[in-house]
């Protein structure tokens, strides 16, 4: 049965919003889909646990592994394995052009939004969990980080414009990076900058998604 190795944070749930989306159902060894395993990452259990860092040697979350042994990790070519799995419904396209429309939406914001956002949290709010782990960048750096994030939040938006979908006219994995990570911002404090009216009305609409409620559970 396929596990799914996870942990708060905003990768871990992308994945599994992401299987909530293809119907795909958790439950215990024998039942549903697949079955979870859980890591604190606030004590960094995902990279004290020999038995995980084995699966996936840089410790980090999520991990798909597969009924043979295979584990997969980073969360894009997760979605993307499942999407190969389990076609339907329709996540990242139906024909090359499409496909390559989705993909390009999701790159744009991973680099543009996602690498200074996280950055930009390990060094600020996040520094006294991340620093003992890993390199951060200085306080400073991190607060430009944030701000550099949060102007290519504006230029969201304005792709955005009066759509609730920013690729192909419907829901797709790239509105759900943008949304994943918009409320991962909302549970460390963050919040849409000014001008940004469009994704909140995007995440509005989105919030009534049966995956939504991935982000009101406690873990």
């Amino acid at each position: 049965m396929t596990t799914l190795h996870s942990s708060l944070g905003p990768n871990p749930r992308l994945v599994r919003m992401f299987m909530v989306e293809k119907g795909l159902e958790e439950g215990p060894k024998g039942q549903g889909d697949f079955t979870r395993v859980h890591y604190d990452i606030i004590t960094g259990q995902n990279r004290q646990d020999a038995a995980y860092v084995a699966k996936n040697p840089m410790g980090t979350t999520p991990t798909l592994e597969l009924d043979d042994g295979t584990c997969l990790t980073e969360s894009w070519p997760i979605c993307e394995f499942i999407e190969e799995m389990h076609p339907e419904p329709n996540l990242f396209g139906e024909t090359p052009v499409e496909r390559a429309t989705v993909r390009k939406w999701a790159r744009l914001f991973d680099q543009e939004v996602v690498v200074p956002m996280t950055m930009g949290f390990r060094a600020g709010a996040g520094r006294p969990m991340f620093e003992p782990r890993m390199a951060v960048v200085s306080p400073e750096a991190g607060a430009e980080l944030s701000a550099m994030a949060d102007a290519k939040w504006r230029m969201f938006d304005e792709f955005l414009g009066g759509s609730n979908h920013i690729a192909l006219g419907r829901f797709t994995f790239a509105d759900l990076i943008i949304f994943a990570f918009a409320n991962f911002g909302f549970t460390v404090g963050w919040k849409l900058p000014e001008g940004t009216d469009n994704l909140a009305r995007f995440i509005d609409t989105h919030n009534q998604r049966a995956c939504a409620a991935i982000w009101q559970q406690a873990e």
